[in-house]
């Protein structure tokens, strides 16, 4: 399955309500707000998520959904069971970890390969159901948002294109490709950007890797989702201020009933 573009807008709108006829599905649907939570691993995303759609959906029908790939709760879950857990966690640990190499280096083997591209296609049913969500006039409130900017991290492609590999396995990273750039034409209406330092995401995930985190903490503000409206906050914060900035930002500017 292959997500349609949206067209072209006429013009650029400062409000997003009135642009709520600029959103339209490839049947020609429009499709109700969605806004993106974006941030490094302890920035707060997932619990922001959850209670903001509590707080809204009393207003209008609203849902939460996550557009990761679950690659790291899957492994975590997985490890967890008995005898042979440990063995596919380090595994699965082992294949993100690959995904997330210097572009400077070849594309993985086969068998790494379809485990990534199957962690996209699982993605790609994910972001097909918000849309479908989305078309029957439910507001979204997204926890990640695919990118096609940057291969192999940050809600990217895991394959990076740029890399040499075998034949079969540059095809895979192609395909995928094309999958990111599918899912990231349809924009989100608004994309809130929760920034916190190292220490701050550390002390909030103690299992995650600070090098990783560094990583990502430099990714963050490189990407654009395409052209999206993107608005930085402030995570470091105790979670009921950044709850309160983040549910009257989505009231303003994108999720007004």
């Amino acid at each position: 399955m292959t997500l349609s573009t949206l067209p072209p807008a006429a013009k650029t709108y400062s409000s997003l309500d009135a642009a709520l006829d600029q959103r339209w599905s490839h049947d020609g649907v429009a499709l109700a707000p969605c806004v993106a939570l974006v941030g490094c691993d302890g920035s707060g995303k997932s619990s922001l998520a959850r209670d903001l759609t509590a707080m809204l959906d009393q207003e209008a029908p609203t849902r939460s959904m996550y557009l990761g790939t679950g690659t790291g709760d899957l492994g975590r879950r997985i490890g967890q069971l008995p005898l042979i857990g440990g063995l596919v966690e380090r595994f699965l640990s082992a294949e993100a970890s690959k995904a997330h190499a210097r572009s400077d280096e070849r594309l993985p083997g086969l068998p790494t390969a379809l485990v990534m591209f199957a962690f996209s296609l699982a993605r790609r049913r994910r972001f097909a159901r918000m849309l479908d969500l989305r078309r029957h006039g439910i507001r979204v409130v997204s926890d990640r948002y695919p990118q096609a900017e940057l291969p192999g991290r940050f809600d990217g492609p895991s394959l990076a294109w740029t890399r040499r590999g075998s034949a079969l396995v540059e095809r895979l990273a192609r395909r995928e490709r094309d999958i990111y750039e599918d899912m990231a034409a349809f924009r989100p209406d608004l994309v809130i950007r929760l920034n916190v330092d190292v220490d701050t995401a550390l002390a909030r995930k103690a299992d995650h890797d600070r090098e990783l985190l560094q990583s990502k903490l430099a990714t963050v503000p490189t990407l654009r989702f395409a052209g999206a409206r993107v608005v930085d906050v402030d995570a470091t914060r105790p979670y009921p201020e950044v709850l309160a900035t983040v549910h009257d930002l989505m009231r303003r500017e994108a999720l007004a009933a």
